[in-house]
């Protein structure tokens, strides 16, 4: 009698709300480039689609741009920058082991343009020259409480043309951003995530 073929174990799903193991970059010269997900408390990388959106807002070619990503994490926000064309990029971490896994893969993609730097992001917007940056992320871990003085000091480092992408649990609308000098040019939520585009008032 013949006996019927094992049945193929069910895949295992991923818990809700469970971070994926690698992100990638989107597009540009690195597309398709894996960046891995370190399981590190507060360590949340921007969703694809969310990344997808953002650089479409922002017409996908950044070619001569001066980048920060303050809260860097896996890189995802300031490499997808570069690889579409920044001419410089500075990803700020504090952790230790992540901004080793940043280096890695600078010298794996000959990412001249990008550099790394192990510090505080609040300390580093602090410094930056007012009206030096075309482009600034935020997206510190959210329970980090550090909202008010992260927009104070982009708001001054970003230049006049120049924009802040922010992701927060909640949405930040034009009578919250006021007292920084910012109004909000774009908005979307993807689940419990709240993206924004931000630009100084005129």
């Amino acid at each position: 009698m013949a006996t019927q073929p094992a049945s193929a174990p069910p895949r295992p799903r991923r818990p809700r709300g469970a971070l994926p193991r690698e992100v990638r970059i989107i597009g540009g010269q690195w597309k398709r480039t894996k960046l891995p997900v370190a399981d590190k408390p507060g360590l949340r990388p921007t969703p694809d689609r969310v990344r997808e959106t953002l650089f479409n807002w922002l017409d996908h070619d950044l070619s001569g741009w001066r980048c920060v990503d303050v809260f860097a994490g896996t890189g995802a926000l300031g490499l997808e920058a570069a690889s579409r064309g920044a001419a410089d990029v500075v990803l700020v971490e504090q952790d230790a082991d992540l901004v080793a896994q940043l280096r890695a893969l600078q010298g794996k993609l000959d990412a001249s343009t990008v550099k790394v730097e192990r510090g505080s992001g609040l300390a580093v917007l602090g410094r930056l020259a007012p009206a030096s940056v075309d482009l600034i992320f935020l997206d510190p871990p959210f329970d980090a409480n550090v909202w008010d003085k992260a927009l104070a000091a982009a708001a001054t480092a970003v230049t006049q043309q120049g924009v802040i992408y922010l992701e927060a649990p909640v949405a930040w609308d034009d009578a919250a951003l006021a007292r920084f000098g910012l109004t909000r040019l774009r908005h979307l939520r993807a689940g419990a995530v709240h993206a924004h585009l931000l630009r100084r008032t005129a």
